[in-house]
């Protein structure tokens, strides 16, 4: 005879506090949903009301893309965030794998400066950056957004790390039949890896995504601002008091970030859970 499953109350507990923080987490977004789809008499009310009491439908989603160019907004996010995580995997992806694999001399070194390198914030080195893309003209383009961004060393830290994990014996029987450390790196290595540099992938995007600092240093034209700058630049005196528009706007530009995610939610649980584990 089966017994049948108690929930022990710790565990009753540790769903109650999961289950509140995912309100929490969770509730803004609710908001911005709702609040694109109310009409703007509820917008100031004393009290919170869960759904709207007059449904405006699409109307704000429809502004949103033709006053406010959302969409180009959208294309920037892409070109930026996608230009920046290509170049960071193909600079990335070697150096860690030397640091990991290869022995000579200084290696212990160089990784030391990458471990240093991890906290020095864009902020410390935007003045140099901003004078030398000057210098060549490069301002208020989408290489000046991407430029400062295409060596992650943290990228280069954590392959390291999954690269340490991957079994030798496989590398040196590659080598053995003839293979160059280039084919090796590529064609054996990476596709064996490929839950942390999906993990990275989700970290990369979402950071280049959500930046806001860069792009407001180095984008002047509103045909090449980014989601976060062309948010702030509309929420002004003369669109800012359309909220139903801009919380339209917000979730539009918030979408694809949340679909990546789930698309690559399992690689990068994966990812993060086993970087490292030897």
């Amino acid at each position: 005879m089966n017994t049948p499953y108690r929930c022990r109350p710790a565990q009753i507990l540790s769903h109650v506090v999961l289950l509140f923080l995912a309100f929490l987490f969770l509730f803004p977004f609710y908001v911005m949903i709702v609040t694109s789809i109310r009409s703007p008499q509820e917008l100031f009310v004393r009290e919170f009301r869960w759904l709207p009491q007059q449904f405006t439908g699409l109307q704000y989603y429809i502004q949103a893309v033709t006053d406010i160019p959302a969409l180009t907004f959208l294309k920037n996010g892409v070109i930026v965030s996608g230009g920046i995580l290509f170049v960071q995997l193909l600079t990335a992806i070697p150096c860690a794998y030397a640091l990991a694999k290869f022995q000579f001399r200084g290696r212990d070194l160089l990784f030391a400066v990458v471990l240093f390198s991890l906290t020095v914030p864009i902020q410390a080195p935007a003045l140099p950056l901003f004078l030398g893309l000057s210098a060549i003209g490069a301002i208020d383009t989408y290489f000046a957004a991407m430029a400062p961004f295409f060596l992650s060393v943290f990228a280069i830290f954590l392959f390291r790390q999954t690269f340490r994990s991957y079994p030798d014996e496989i590398i040196q029987a590659a080598r053995m039949d003839g293979m160059s450390e280039w084919a090796i790196l590529w064609t054996i290595v990476v596709p064996g890896c490929l839950p942390s540099i999906a993990a990275f992938s989700v970290f990369s995007v979402v950071a280049h995504w959500n930046d806001l600092y860069w792009p407001m240093v180095v984008i002047r034209s509103t045909e090449l601002m980014t989601p976060p700058l062309g948010l702030a630049v509309f929420a002004d005196s003369e669109s800012g008091a359309n909220y139903g528009a801009l919380m339209a706007m917000a979730a539009i530009l918030t979408a694809p970030l949340m679909v990546g995610f789930l698309l690559a939610q399992r690689h990068f649980i994966r990812g993060i859970t086993m970087t490292g584990v030897k």
